[in-house]
């Protein structure tokens, strides 16, 4: 029965300790089997039980992985390049830092946006009260003062419901998409599809390709260094790409490594369609001339991740002043929706 996808940090934990093991020589089954171990009667303990019988039973770690259920695709598709290009190790350990990383920025993603979940609503629930409760008050005293009620009373008491009712739908869509947005950090799944809703988000946009790319450049590194060609290693690793601006620049690059009548090398491709920016594009010339593109990739790969990172910490770093700023301006507007009514009625009265 196939579970759900497993935390980061457990996939991360996974790939470290498995490349730690195997870099002091011991086999994969076996240090498959000791964390098992380590881990005892928990739930990923248990997984790694069933990864360790499907080893023992002749499977490889990427098939083992791949049959629980619980890795994502990228990890097992690119533990399976490890496997066949003999760079397993290089690979969990790569894999172990980008599912690190991929922890954090989730961790601090859900901390960042608690406090102003909280804060919408607990401010949902007074502007419900005000409209609700309060502004029926004010028009029920309207309706039992003596006498026939001035046209400006009237406008003064529909200008505070129209004012309380549009404060209030604002911040409960609001609300609504930040407790959506705490409840998909908390899942695997979950987190997935927030980081494809956040690739639609201008503020985001960008942040949400570079990760795309980081992954990209990493799966396309391995590649190359398991020996495939660069038109090979490209074309493998557009299955890796899920982020739909970058398949589609990925795709116009790989088209034009094979194009029959004019095949550029993987490094004019890159260029012509700006798939990277011009500085880095040189580094990878040069890397092409010495024979070292792999590592080159791997270096970027790493680059454009930490860029990601920055963008999106910039981003949640400015979440709580403009949400502070919104909230000053629901306060005031509640504060007026509830002060024009009382202005009528004294009106209404002198």
């Amino acid at each position: 029965m196939a579970q759900r996808l497993a935390d980061s940090a457990a996939v991360s934990v996974f790939c470290d300790s498995v490349a730690l093991m195997l870099s002091v020589g011991i086999q994969t089954d076996e240090a498959v089997h000791m964390l098992a171990d380590d881990m005892g009667d928990t739930s990923f303990g248990k997984t790694c039980k069933q990864i360790y019988r499907s080893l023992i039973s002749g499977k490889s770690l990427a098939q083992s992985m791949q049959d629980t259920g619980v890795f994502p695709r990228y990890a097992t598709d690119m533990v399976a390049v490890g496997e066949r290009s003999g760079h397993l190790e290089d690979v969990l350990r790569s894999l172990s830092v980008y599912y690190s990383e991929e922890s954090r920025l989730f961790s601090k993603i859900a901390s960042s946006i608690g406090y102003p979940t909280a804060l919408l609503c607990i401010m949902s629930v007074i502007l419900l009260f005000a409209v609700i409760v309060i502004l029926p008050v004010f028009i029920g005293v309207y309706e039992r003062l003596s006498g026939s009620l001035t046209a400006g009373s009237f406008n003064e008491v529909s200008i505070a419901i129209g004012i309380g009712w549009v404060a209030l739908v604002v911040t409960l869509v609001l609300a609504i998409v930040f407790v959506v947005a705490m409840i998909m950090t908390r899942f695997p799944g979950g987190r997935q599809s927030l980081l494809k809703w956040l690739e639609k988000i201008p503020l985001t946009r960008d942040a949400m390709y570079e990760l795309a790319l980081s992954r990209f450049v990493s799966a396309l590194a391995i590649y190359i260094a398991s020996g495939l060609n660069t038109d090979e290693a490209m074309d493998a690793s557009r299955a890796t790409v899920t982020h739909d601006r970058l398949k589609g620049n990925v795709a116009k690059t790989y088209e034009l490594m094979i194009d029959s009548e004019n095949p550029r090398s993987i490094v004019q491709a890159i260029s012509e369609v700006e798939l990277f920016d011009a500085v880095y594009v040189r580094m990878l010339t040069v890397a092409s001339r010495s024979g070292s593109l792999d590592n080159v990739l791997i270096q970027l790969s790493s680059l454009f991740f930490n860029e990601a990172i920055s963008d999106i910490d910039e981003v949640i770093d400015s979440v709580e002043p403009i949400m502070a700023a919104f909230l000053t301006v629901a306060v005031g507007a509640t504060l007026i929706s509830v002060m024009l009514p009382l202005i009528g009625v004294m009106g209404s009265i002198s």
